[in-house]
């Protein structure tokens, strides 16, 4: 396994219904956890990359409801 993180800004902050999906999303095999910043609008995603790529857990936020944008280069 090789655990990556991935952040990525969006734009309308996430409602009740998304935030349910995205506790669904927690069990999808592959994501280890995710977690909101509201202050810096992102999203950081720890994900098993031997499993599965960058565009595949902006999908899956995607499809939960999330406005996601670009990823955002970290330091």
């Amino acid at each position: 396994m090789t655990y990556l993180d991935v952040v990525f800004s969006y734009g309308s902050v996430p409602g009740e219904n998304e935030l349910r999906a995205i506790d669904g999303m927690r069990e999808v095999y592959g994501i280890r956890s995710v977690q909101f910043n509201e202050k810096q609008h992102t999203v950081r995603v720890e994900f098993d990359a031997s499993r599965m790529k960058q565009e595949a857990v902006a999908r899956l936020l995607r499809q939960a409801g999330i406005d996601v944008r670009e990823p955002v280069a970290q330091a």
